[in-house]
């Protein structure tokens, strides 16, 4: 997520830590790499030389506490200048106790119906009684693939494909649902700000239904512009919130952050990708720190919360135990598939977040779809003692799999490997190792 803006922090927080001295020059130093990083991706220039303006104002007038170095002082104000620039605090704060009604607003094409079955997942998963209103009455196809995007959470969707009248729609789906469901999400047709009677036609929604929120979403591709969007949005009703999807990918992903943030709406949630379970609440401290490295556990034990990971007790000792069997190291695999990508995960804990190149992790996921189909070609037998693969075997189960023998054997070398390390349990170790399992 974000790798430019992050790469670019991070090697200007790098620079300045690895330095012999901190000087006045260091810090203008310091600061011009820090312009860089934001400009690069797309933060607006305003913004950017604002925020290292006060970067660099307090970093040569501030004191360092007692016991703190002067590089780590200059590192935790440039956390808290980031961290301000993004907005403040606290999401989207929902009862279970009322029926909460949300409106989803958005540009045609900002990936709002996806985000829309985005959200129904989440809060259903929360415990929520989640009821999906799909009163995209403009675009042909919005309401099957409203259905479609669902389906898999067990959320149930009003629709009514014979009335054009999105407006009716809208209180119709709230009438429905009130009382049976305690969160109702209205997705409505996607509009240009340019399209004056579109925009009319949103505010009648929002004025029809009284909603809770009013959630804008905007595409993260677009980067500075979500400004100007976001604002006409806002003219015309009230945004509540803002969720900025597409972020996976984004060159642009720091302006449309910063832009979005400059609108006074806080952002509730961020896109990470395709996937339905790629949705993530935004925190401004939280997500700062793993843009400099520092990780962020909290978030990954909401993303293995929400990922509904089931742990097994018996194998969780086998493994540590170094007594791991490919049975085991398949069923990690498959947990693996539920967080969406290993980068993903490494983002988040402290130590690793930025540490593994993203090109070795690309690499590795790619390892891991052969690994998966070789243990898939094993016997029972083989998977719980691959000690007995010969030569023979090990020829069988490379045509079984449609892989070389070189990779069956790569295979058998890292499971040794991963049996070693998880006794070592060493850092250090674990980054060589996804090295390795990039390596072709």
């Amino acid at each position: 997520m974000l790798d430019s803006l992050r790469e670019g922090l991070q090697a200007a927080v790098s620079k300045i830590l690895k330095g012999n001295v901190v000087d006045e020059k260091a810090v203008k130093e310091f600061v011009r790499d820090l312009q860089r990083a934001l400009i690069q991706s797309d933060v607006n220039v305003r913004i950017a030389l604002e925020v290292t303006e006060r970067v660099q104002k307090r970093a040569l007038d501030e004191k360092p506490p007692a016991g703190v170095t002067k590089k780590d002082q200059i590192v935790s104000i440039l956390y808290d200048e980031l961290a301000r620039l993004l907005g403040g605090e606290g999401g989207l704060q929902l009862s279970k106790d009322k029926t909460n009604v949300l409106v989803m607003l958005g540009v045609q094409g900002s990936g709002k119906t996806t985000t829309t079955a985005k959200l129904a997942r989440l809060y259903s998963k929360r415990g929520f009684k989640v009821g999906v209103v799909a009163a995209d009455t403009f675009r042909p196809g919005a309401v099957a693939q409203l259905k479609t995007l669902v389906a898999s959470s067990g959320v149930e969707v009003y629709s009514d494909e014979k009335e054009k009248d999105s407006v009716k729609i809208a209180k119709e789906g709230r009438k429905q649902f009130q009382g049976s469901k305690n969160l109702v999400i209205i997705d409505t047709a996607g509009r240009h700000k340019e399209e004056k009677g579109l925009l009319q036609e949103m505010k009648e929604v929002v004025g029809g239904v009284k909603p809770d929120a009013t959630i804008l979403v905007i595409d993260g591709t677009i980067g500075q512009q979500c400004y100007s969007q976001a604002l006409a949005f806002h003219q015309a009703a009230p945004v509540g919130g803002i969720i900025v999807t597409k972020l996976d990918g984004a060159a642009k992903g720091g302006g449309a952050l910063a832009a979005s943030a400059a609108t006074g709406a806080k952002i509730y949630f961020i896109g990470t990708g395709e996937r339905i379970d790629d949705l993530e609440e935004f925190a401004p401290t939280r997500f700062v720190g793993r843009m400099l490295g520092m990780g962020d556990l909290k978030a990954l034990m909401e993303m293995v919360k929400d990922s509904e990971v089931v742990v097994d007790e018996k194998m969780t000792q086998r493994v540590m135990s170094g007594k791991m069997t490919m049975n085991d190291l398949l069923a990690q695999f498959e947990q693996m598939k539920k967080f969406g990508s290993l980068k993903k995960v490494l983002e988040h804990i402290p130590g690793f977040s930025g540490q593994v190149d993203s090109k070795e992790l690309d690499k590795a996921e790619d390892r891991v779809k052969v690994y998966k189909s070789i243990i898939q070609s094993m016997t029972g037998e083989e998977k719980t003692n691959p000690e007995t693969i010969n030569s023979s075997r090990l020829k069988r189960i490379a045509r079984g799999s449609g892989r070389s023998e070189k990779d069956v054997r790569e295979l058998l070398t890292r499971y040794k490997q991963m049996k070693t390390l998880v006794k070592t349990s060493k850092g250090r170790e674990l980054r060589q190792m996804m090295r390795r399992l990039g390596e072709e």
